[in-house]
C-alpha cells in the first residue's frame, strides 16, 4: 500500500503515559483475564494499527488482537474494528495509548481520503507537507498515503524547497536555483509568488514549481507557458470547496497542510469485560 513504512519505536509514547507505572491498574489481579472490543463512533479510514498492536505486544505478548478492518479502508459509524484477548493489566493499561495513535492516524487517513476522492479523475495529485504534529511527522505521512494521497518531501534533507526568505538571502531566484543545483543533485523546486517570478523560474529550470495562491486563471496561464518539463505545484489557501477547479487547469500537483495539521481525531471506543 506504501512505500513509506517507520520503524516503530512505541516505548517513548507509553512512557509519556505511564511515567513509572500504571498505578490504578495495578488495583487488578494479575491473573484476571479480559475482552476489549474497538468501536468506531464515526466513519472513517483506518489507519494506525501497527502502531496500536505494538502498545499491547511491548506490554504483554499474550495479547491477541483480531482486526475486522483492513489498513486504508473504510469504515461506517459503528463498525468493530478489532477485538483483543488477554490479561485485563495490559488492555487497561495501553488503552489510551493505543488509542490516541489510531485515533490521530485515522482522522489523517480520512481527511486525506476526502481530498483524493476530490480529484478524482483528474492527473493531478495531492501531497502533504511537513505541517505535521511533532513526533508524528513519519507516521502521518504513512497515513496520508493509506487514505490515497501522496508525499512531499519528508523533510529537509530529501529535497531542496526555495522559498521566500531563501530567495531573499540568495539574492534571487536564479542564484538561489544555480547554488542549488550546485550543492546537491536532489529534487530542487522553487515557491513563486507572481507571473513575473514564474517567468524567471522557468528560465532557471528547476525540477519544480510551486505556485503560491495564484488565481485560477493564473494558474491556466502558467502551465500554458511552461515547456512541460518543469513540474507545477499548486498551494496556498486551498480546501475541499476549491480544490477540484484548481486540479482541472493541469496542474501537476496540490499540496495541502490539511491533511495533516487541519485533523480531527476520530471518536474510537474501546469497551473492556472481564472472562468467566
Amino acid at each position: 500500500m506504501t512505500t513509506l513504512s517507520p520503524a516503530i519505536d512505541i516505548k517513548p509514547f507509553l512512557d509519556e503515559d505511564m511515567g513509572t507505572g500504571d498505578i490504578t491498574a495495578a488495583i487488578i489481579p494479575v491473573t484476571t483475564q479480559a475482552v476489549a472490543e474497538v468501536i468506531t463512533r464515526e466513519a472513517m479510514v483506518l489507519c494506525g494499527k501497527p502502531w496500536f498492536d505494538a502498545v499491547f505486544k511491548h506490554l504483554d505478548s499474550n495479547v491477541s488482537i483480531t482486526w475486522y478492518t483492513n489498513e486504508g479502508e473504510s469504515v461506517p459509524s459503528g463498525a468493530t474494528l478489532c477485538k483483543l484477548n488477554g490479561p485485563a493489566r495490559p488492555l487497561l493499561t495501553g488503552e489510551r495509548t493505543a488509542l490516541n495513535l489510531l485515533q490521530t492516524l485515522s482522522a489523517t487517513a480520512t481527511q486525506a481520503r476526502l481530498y483524493a476522492d476530490a480529484v478524482a479523475g483528474t492527473s493531478c495529485k495531492v501531497l502533504d507537507t511537513r505541517k505535521t504534529l511533532p513526533g508524528l511527522r513519519l507516521a502521518q505521512k504513512y497515513a496520508v498515503v493509506c487514505g490515497g494521497c501522496y508525499n512531499h518531501r519528508i523533510g529537509l534533507y530529501d529535497g531542496v524547497l526555495i522559498k521566500e526568505n531563501h530567495i531573499m538571502a540568495a539574492g534571487s531566484i536564479s542564484k538561489a536555483i544555480k547554488l542549488a543545483r550546485e550543492l546537491t543533485s536532489l529534487t530542487v523546486e522553487i515557491e513563486v509568488e507572481s507571473l513575473q517570478e514564474f517567468n524567471e523560474a522557468i528560465a532557471a529550470k528547476p525540477d519544480r514549481i510551486m505556485l503560491d495562491n495564484f488565481s485560477l486563471e493564473d494558474l491556466r496561464l502558467a502551465v500554458s507557458l511552461n515547456t512541460g518539463t518543469i513540474e507545477l505545484e499548486a498551494s496556498g489557501n486551498i480546501d475541499l470547496n476549491t480544490i477540484r477547479a484548481i486540479a482541472e487547469t493541469g496542474v501537476d500537483f496540490i499540496s495541502i497542510g490539511a491533511l495533516t495539521k487541519h485533523i480531527k481525531a476520530i471518536d474510537l471506543s474501546m469497551r473492556i469485560s472481564l472472562v468467566n
